[in-house]
């Protein structure tokens, strides 16, 4: 290695403090309603989870969101990421069945795909190893987003996806939203 330390970013022995990475941008409120806005004349089936799908379900945004995660008919799945693409978005993480992260200049989109097995629209959604996730239909209801509505998780439905693992600071909050209806 020559002069310059393991992160690249001061030389060594410099006095000069390491210069910060800039914040991955936020996914803005704008933003989202264009991508539930075409989520919902695409006709697809898909369910809005984490944050804003816990900000359509109590009807505001309450607080700032890294991204938007959406569950997504995985036959529709190619459609959504063709509509991302054309918008600037580019695939940064591909866990392909399990989910697919595109950054773009307007934030990030988190595609879960979903395989649809009943005339309903429950949805399979394929874990990391052998773990399969079901999405029933009859857990989703629709909420709002801005002007938009949007299909999300009932209130239940989201306490139940975030047991299992500690909570974030995030997590507490997005519950103490729910915790009010």
């Amino acid at each position: 290695m020559d002069d310059m330390t393991a992160a690249g970013r001061t030389r060594a022995g410099s006095t000069q403090a390491r210069i910060p990475d800039p914040p991955p941008p936020q996914m803005g409120l704008g933003e989202v309603c264009l991508v539930v806005a075409w989520l919902n004349g695409s006709g697809a089936v898909y369910q809005v989870n984490g944050g804003w799908g816990v900000d359509g379900l109590v009807g505001r945004q309450t607080r700032p969101h890294r991204d938007l995660d959406v569950f997504i008919d995985a036959e529709r799945e190619p459609e959504a990421r063709a509509w991302l693409t054309s918008r600037g978005y580019s695939v940064v993480e591909d866990w392909h069945p399990v989910r697919v992260e595109l950054a773009g200049p307007h934030g990030r989109v988190d595609l879960h795909p979903m395989r649809i097995v009943s005339a309903e629209g429950d949805g399979l959604q394929q874990g990391l190893g052998d773990e399969v996730f079901l999405h029933a239909a009859r857990d989703r209801v629709v909420g709002r987003i801005g002007d938009q509505p949007v299909v999300v998780a009932r209130a239940e439905r989201v306490r139940e996806l975030r047991r299992g693992y500690e909570a974030r600071e995030v997590d507490r909050h997005d519950l103490a939203q729910i915790a009010e209806l």
